[in-house]
Order: C-alpha cells, then sequence, then structure tokens
C-alpha cells in the first residue's frame, strides 16, 4: 500500500464533524475527544461497520454511556481502546491491567492506543489481553510535527508487529508440564548415585550418596528415606540409585 492509499484510508475511517456527513465504508474510529458525543456515536453504531472507541480520559461511567449508545444503534464489531491522553504518556500512566477487566466488563474486544515511547507497553499489552493495537507513525521523527516524538517509523513499527506475535504466540494456555518437548531435558535433573564402593549388606549413610547428574537414579526427596537402608548386593561408586539395589 502507497502513502496515497494510506491518506485516504484514514479519511475513511475519521469522524466528521457531523453526523449528516456520516457515509464510510470501512472501521470507524472514534478519538477519546469524541466519546461522550453520543449522538455521533449512535451515528457511528449505525453505518453497521465496526466502531473503535478510544476511552481516553473517559470515566467508567461515560465508557458505560458510550457503549450503550452504540448498541442501541446495533453497533457491530465494537473495540474499546484503553488510552491515556498525554503525548507522550508516560509507561506507569497507562495500567494496561485495565485491558482485561474492560473487555470483561463490557463483553467487548479491548486493546491499546499506545501513545508512550517505543514499544515496549505495546507489547505488554498483548500479553494483557489487547486484541488491538494502535501507535502513532511517521516516515521520520527527525522531521518534527506536532506526535513525532512518541511515534514510530516503519522499521519500528515492522519489529513491533512482530514482537506483537511473538507476545500472542507465548501466550499460550494454563500448562505446568510441556511433555514431549520437556521430556529430553529431564536426563539432566540430579538424581541419586552412591559416590563410595558399598559391599553387600552395608548400611547406607548420609556420606554414601549425593544428589549429581544426570537424572539415571532416584529423584534427591528420597534421599532421607534410603538412608540407613542397606544395599542387598556390592555396588560400585558411581552407581544411580534404584528401588531394586535396596534390601
Amino acid at each position: 500500500m502507497n502513502w496515497a492509499s494510506l491518506f485516504s484510508v484514514h479519511r475513511s475511517i475519521a469522524l466528521p464533524s457531523n453526523c449528516c456527513n456520516l457515509s464510510v465504508r470501512r472501521p470507524t474510529r472514534s478519538p477519546p475527544f469524541e466519546l461522550v458525543d453520543l449522538d455521533l456515536i449512535r451515528c457511528c453504531a449505525a453505518t453497521g461497520k465496526p466502531l473503535i472507541m478510544s476511552t481516553g480520559m473517559a470515566s467508567l461511567a461515560e465508557i458505560s454511556e458510550a457503549v450503550q449508545a452504540a448498541r442501541e444503534a446495533h453497533a457491530q464489531g465494537l473495540i474499546l481502546l484503553k488510552c491515556t491522553s498525554a503525548y507522550p504518556a508516560p509507561p506507569e500512566a497507562i495500567n494496561l491491567r485495565t485491558i482485561p477487566h474492560m473487555a470483561e466488563a463490557f463483553e467487548v474486544i479491548a486493546g491499546l492506543s499506545d501513545h508512550t515511547m517505543g514499544t515496549g507497553v505495546s507489547v505488554a499489552a498483548i500479553a494483557m489481553g489487547a486484541a488491538f493495537i494502535e501507535k502513532h507513525l511517521t516516515l521520520a521523527r527527525a522531521d518534527g510535527g506536532v506526535d513525532s516524538s512518541f511515534s514510530l517509523e516503519p522499521a519500528e513499527l515492522a519489529q513491533l508487529v512482530k514482537e506483537s506475535r511473538t507476545a500472542h504466540a507465548a501466550l499460550g494456555r494454563v500448562c505446568y508440564v510441556q511433555g514431549e518437548l520437556e521430556n529430553s531435558i529431564k536426563r539432566y535433573r540430579r538424581s541419586l548415585f552412591f559416590v563410595r564402593d558399598m559391599s553387600a549388606g552395608a548400611i547406607i549413610t548420609a556420606q554414601d550418596i549425593q544428589a549429581l547428574r544426570p537424572g539415571d537414579g532416584l529423584p534427591p526427596k528420597y534421599r532421607s528415606a534410603i538412608v540407613g537402608r542397606s544395599v542387598n548386593q556390592a555396588v560400585l561408586r558411581g552407581t544411580p540409585l534404584s528401588w531394586d539395589i535396596l534390601a
């Protein structure tokens, strides 16, 4: 897509100054300053196109009113963006934990309108469940401009897309064991080995065994249960412990 096309897309999704001018073919984005204009929200929602609403400066009650207005007008594909209306915004003022709360409270897709420097906050938002990220873009910050200081350059935007996809892929599910992926590595755990030669019938002391790699012997958690037992055969130093050689 060339820059002329991008500007055309921007014009097609930007909100008009009045409802009578509203005719869109693409998703419409409501900036934070317009969230309290409920008539405009209803007009946008009535187009049947997805509606993206940025929530900067808005209280929970104001967001609720906007969502209700959009739904009364039969909004399709409603998206709420957590937004801190500061330019640039400090990371400590973003409060990413609001994103999953917003998604649950309003039963919507939730995301982030990010005015912080860099890409770290946006990637962290993905980990908090954000499904939509908005960042400002500039061809070159050195060219200057109202929002150039916190805008991304094209290469940085590409990196953000890459890292966001990586973060999303890493979310996975609640899982404590990776099965086959980790099975081959388990052998490198410590396990119990004899560190002295033992004659048949000898009593095992704490000095006779040690937790070493690899994991071919009994787990170290059995150390106290083994000390004081005897071996039923002669054992060489370096032999991994197993139950079948204990009397």
